[in-house]
């Protein structure tokens, strides 16, 4: 799996490099895509392949976008640059969705750039990559190419009970390290973290948690599932996923791998009032609404905060 992550992490920098922005596109939800989307799922998938042929793959790319020629043909170029060599034929059925993937009894879930909007402006952006069995997340692989320290980025690698571990995503030595979420228990010196676009949390609602538990810090705004890491090392003590759309529902592999860092760094992870994710209802996070995730200590609190937050008008 971080082999995976690694070949797709390598492939989205060197598109970002040498092929954006004539590489983006805009899918029917309005929602970008760029060639690094759909060549960094090929290339997770040809890898998975590899050792895991049996174990179907829920990703969030298809191949509707490889019907433009044009387009097509970067996403051959992209794949190469992640140092893969595939034809169209291949990619195109790298990006065909498995059959029943969203309930099989073991799965991986793929998010092969999570935060498109962060890579295309050149800031943070995610690979990340969960392996599922029924509704517990056994294993996860968070690629994170732009975040420190150095410039080579971050992996995080968590297996059940096994902890979380850091490492250098596109450096030639990766040395491991364990990483754990703070032990912080002050509600004053809590630090924020939430995304840049509105549309995906609520601002306000956040704005309302801080001050309710005595917050001034400022709050991080950071793309895509980059927040769990920064969490799950200690960079930060509360993410925060409100949604400002009633009826909406989380998406498995926006949270699959970050969910399993954070857990296991020793952090605590519940829906917006409280309730443990249900990661068995498919695609979505059907019995859940938003996502908060904290180093632990003053989880009950935050939700606390976040619930009274939601209630008032």
């Amino acid at each position: 799996m971080v082999a995976a992550v690694t070949r797709a992490g390598h492939l989205c920098e060197s598109v970002r490099k040498t092929l954006l922005p004539e590489s983006a596109r805009t899918k029917d939800d309005r929602s970008p895509v760029t060639v690094a989307d759909l060549g960094a799922q090929a290339v997770v998938r040809n890898a998975l392949s590899e050792n895991f042929a049996d174990v179907p793959v829920l990703g969030e790319e298809d191949a509707s976008m490889l019907g433009d020629p044009a387009f097509a043909k970067i996403v051959t170029e992209a794949v190469a640059l992640g140092g893969v060599r595939l034809d169209l034929d291949a990619i195109r059925r790298a990006l065909e969705p498995d059959e029943g993937a969203a309930t099989a009894p073991r799965r991986f879930v793929l998010d092969p750039i999570d935060g498109t909007k962060g890579y295309l402006r050149g800031d943070q952006y995610a690979i990340a990559l969960a392996l599922l069995e029924g509704d517990r997340i056994v294993a996860g692989a968070l690629g994170c190419p732009a975040l420190g320290p150095g410039d080579g980025g971050v992996v995080l690698w968590a297996n059940e009970g096994g902890g979380t571990w850091q490492a250098g995503l596109l450096t030639d030595d990766r040395s491991w390290t364990r990483i754990a979420v703070t032990d912080t228990a002050d509600a004053a010196t809590l630090r924020f973290v939430e995304s840049v676009e509105s549309g995906h949390s609520s601002h306000d609602h956040t704005a309302r948690v801080k001050a309710a538990l005595g917050i001034v810090s400022d709050t991080v705004r950071i793309d895509s599932q980059c927040k769990y890491a920064v969490v799950a090392r200690g960079d930060a003590e509360v993410y925060l996923r409100l949604p400002t759309q009633a009826g909406y529902r989380e998406k498995v592999w926006d949270h699959a791998a970050g969910y399993i860092c954070v857990s296991e760094s020793g952090g605590a992870i519940t829906d917006a009032h409280g309730a443990s994710l249900d990661f068995a209802q498919g695609a979505r996070l059907e019995n859940n609404r938003g996502v908060i995730a904290t180093n632990g200590p003053l989880h009950d609190r935050v939700v606390e905060a976040v619930v009274a937050s939601l209630s008032s008008p």
